[in-house]
């Protein structure tokens, strides 16, 4: 064969042509029709959407509200999750794989089940937490009320600081500690070694922790919708919620959507700037060892407060959601009197929408897990392999949706198959296409990062000796990208499992899926239900990971033991 014919794309070009264009249905269509109908009018182009969404003061405060969430989340995931990224990475504190494995729980916990839990347990009235303080300090006032924008940047910070775990904790890994040991030989002790040596290496990952926190924030339906509108107030994603009430108003959540949208791409710009010109490495000669922090006598208060902290995501909401599913009265004492199954035969058995909703879910899951990462392997292969002209825009279209919230794609999918040709809405396959943009950027990530830590030599081997590149990718290079396809295929099944913000808009009676029946069920006030439902889920997701950490080898944080 020869150089040339090496270095073409042979036959597999259709394959690579019809991926990119895949991408560009998945993107450009529900964007293009935001943008478009954002401006459109009667008799053409038009700014009168944008002047009366920017003009209405009740459209301002969800502006400003979001804004603030944003902000004091991005903070407070830096402050929760950087100490414990370097108590795990950097400390002899006992028990660091107990704490990624509560790390990674409160990761794949969906927000808003969180939120429904901390609502019984820190409802003004009924919240357990207030409910014992009262019967404590005889106080007429609870302790907390989860109905306010503190509750609300609590809550949605408690399942977002694992994004700033994630960063600091894989960018330690990489840094030798010489610098480290030098500062302390010196005489400087470990607050000003922190302090002075290691913080401005771990800098450019804790910017990006805070911006991938504030992402989440600005994004997040379920948390908001379930906190803030019984406290009196919305956000962006709730207020363009609001909009497809009947009638729907799809001209002001276009309009409304655009400002959400730029600021997101602005703040992901940011990031990748700042990880553009990150260095880690640090000069020294001792070949990337990490220093270990004795923690002396502080080891087990460090790993009690750990715990503490571990408590607000996982421990107290676990607890409180196995109560309620076992209760007949969930904010009563649970006693023999009290005890009952009767809440899963009524979400099982007498609830309609349950049954139908769980295998929406899982056929909406698998299918799209599966389609997902094929396609992201592909997308992947070919940015990698520069397989096309043009692999640059291949790769950005395949990241591009990450800069899209739920909603707002959900907006643009709305309007883009609710008319001809493609009459989409009301089936299953526009939660399809959703769940699929939505979750694409995750799982090509890890795809991407996997075909390139494999050597394109041996499939240049695989191909003088005769094989096609398609013949070359599923007997030599697929195998070695197994893993990493496994994991795509788990983030983006986990994905699915937990998504609202766009279900929330683009569900009908028959197309409900898990998460939109919980929403629906705090909506009757069943919480028994939503505390079955709430743990049928977490057990799916569970079962899923732990699946595959044992074809992985690895936790799901990518940790070795």
């Amino acid at each position: 064969m020869s150089t040339g014919r090496l270095q073409g794309v042979d036959r597999a070009l259709p394959v690579w042509i019809a991926s990119a264009l895949a991408l560009v249905l998945l993107m450009a269509l529900p964007i293009g029709w935001i943008a478009s109908l954002s401006v459109g009018g009667e008799s053409g182009p038009t700014l009168a959407h944008y002047r009366r969404v920017f003009a209405d003061p009740a459209l301002q405060k969800a502006l400003w509200n979001t804004g603030v969430l944003a902000f004091w989340v991005g903070l407070a995931s830096v402050a929760v999750g950087a100490p414990l990224a370097w108590l795990t990475a950097r400390t002899d504190v006992p028990g660091r794989g107990l704490i990624r494995g509560l790390v990674m729980a409160s990761f794949v916990t969906p927000p808003f089940l969180g939120a429904f839990a901390w609502v019984m347990l820190a409802g003004p009235n009924a919240g357990y937490i207030n409910k014992l303080w009262r019967s404590l300090t005889g106080a007429d006032e609870g302790l907390l009320n989860i109905f306010s924008m503190s509750g609300l940047v609590f809550v949605v910070t408690i399942y977002t600081f694992p994004y700033v775990y994630i960063m600091i904790a894989n960018t330690l890994a990489l840094i030798a500690s010489d610098l480290e040991e030098a500062a302390a030989i010196l005489g400087a002790g470990r607050l000003v070694v922190a302090c002075t040596v290691t913080l401005p290496m771990v800098a450019p990952a804790l910017v990006s922790g805070f911006i991938l926190s504030v992402l989440q924030a600005l994004a997040l339906f379920g948390s908001p919708a379930i906190l803030s509108l019984p406290a009196g107030f919305h956000t962006i994603t709730t207020q363009i919620w609001s909009f497809f009430h009947f009638p729907p108003k799809t001209e002001m959540a276009a309009a409304f959507s655009m400002p959400l949208l730029l600021a997101t791409a602005l703040l992901l710009l940011v990031q990748k700037r700042l990880l553009g010109r990150r260095g880690y490495a640090a000069v020294g000669g001792k070949g990337g060892q990490r220093r270990t922090i004795t923690l002396g006598r502080w080891r087990w208060p460090a790993l009690l407060a750990v715990l503490a902290v571990m408590a607000c995501p996982i421990f107290l909401p676990y607890a409180i959601l196995t109560k309620a599913a076992v209760s007949r009265a969930w904010a009563q004492p649970l006693t023999w009197d009290n005890f009952t199954l009767a809440n899963f035969s009524f979400t099982f058995f007498e609830y309609s929408a349950t049954q139908s909703a769980i295998l929406n879910t899982l056929e909406l899951g698998v299918m799209t897990a599966c389609v997902g990462a094929a396609l992201v392997a592909l997308l992947a292969y070919i940015s990698s392999r520069k397989l096309v002209v043009g692999h640059q825009i291949v790769s950005f279209l395949a990241l591009a949706p990450i800069v899209i919230p739920g909603v707002v794609l959900a907006v643009g999918l709305f309007i883009a198959y609710t008319r001809p040709p493609l009459l989409l809405y009301g089936t299953l396959w526009i939660l399809f296409i959703a769940y699929l943009t939505k979750e694409m950027p995750v799982g090509y990530a890890q795809s991407d990062a996997t075909f390139r830590a494999i050597p394109p030599d041996l499939e240049d081997a695989g191909r003088i000796l005769g094989g096609g590149r398609l013949r070359v990718l599923r007997d030599i290079t697929a195998p070695l990208a197994r893993s990493g396809v496994i994991a795509a295929w788990c983030f983006i099944f986990i994905g699915v499992i937990r998504e609202l913000s766009a279900s929330i808009i683009l569900f009908t009676p028959a197309t409900k899926v898990m998460s939109v029946v919980i929403f629906d069920l705090k909506e009757e006030g069943q919480f028994g239900a939503i505390a079955v439902l709430g743990l049928v889920m977490l057990v799916m997701t569970f079962a899923t990971v732990a699946l595959v950490q044992r074809l992985l080898g690895r936790d799901f944080l990518g940790a070795r033991e």
